[in-house]
């Protein structure tokens, strides 16, 4: 069983940053990726971007490319997303989620909250 705490979350103005800590505890040497999502109030649940744990590669969804930066610290099983230029519509709760190889993102955090002020 792998627990993941996220960390980091709270209030920025606008064009502002933020960064988000996910780490990791327990049978974590299975884990494939860990990925970061987002949900706002009213709004599905949304893939934000995933790392590699081992080679650590990198992708990211739309609305995340430019902006965003995922990045791990093996030694510390800690995985980040560090948020520049946020935006209002950046307002959700974000979670990060692991996953085995071939597996879906079965382990999730409790969430943080991320709100953005005009």
């Amino acid at each position: 069983q792998v627990l993941l705490v996220e960390s980091g979350g709270g209030l920025v103005q606008a064009g502002g940053s933020l960064k988000l800590s996910c780490a990791a505890s327990g049978r974590t040497a299975s884990t494939y990726a860990m990925g970061w999502f987002r949900q706002a109030p009213g709004k599905e649940r949304e893939f934000v971007g995933r790392i590699t744990w081992s080679a650590g590669n990198t992708y990211y969804a739309d609305s995340a490319k430019g902006r965003f930066t995922i990045s791990r610290d093996n030694a510390k099983n800690t995985v980040y997303l560090q948020m520049n230029s946020l935006k209002p519509d950046d307002t959700a709760v974000y979670y990060c989620a692991a996953k085995t190889f071939g597996g879906p993102y079965a382990t999730w955090g409790q969430g943080t909250q991320v709100t953005v002020s005009s």
